[in-house]
């Protein structure tokens, strides 16, 4: 399990990383729009992306 969440891990700094390595403009475009908005919503955002990201990985496996 502790190997399994740090290939996980390792897996997410690679996406982003290529995120910045193909798109900089595109991913400092997004960052500028994301301070516009408020926290709260910010929170609710990732609150989605996390069970939209569970619920995908209850699919995988």
């Amino acid at each position: 399990m502790p190997r399994d969440l740090a290939a996980a891990l390792c897996l997410v700094v690679v996406i982003e990383g290529l995120v910045l390595f193909a798109a900089p403009r595109g991913w400092q475009s997004a960052m500028r729009e994301a301070q516009k908005l408020a926290p709260g919503k910010l929170r609710l955002i990732g609150a989605v992306a996390m069970a939209a990201g569970l619920l995908f990985l209850q699919f995988v496996h």
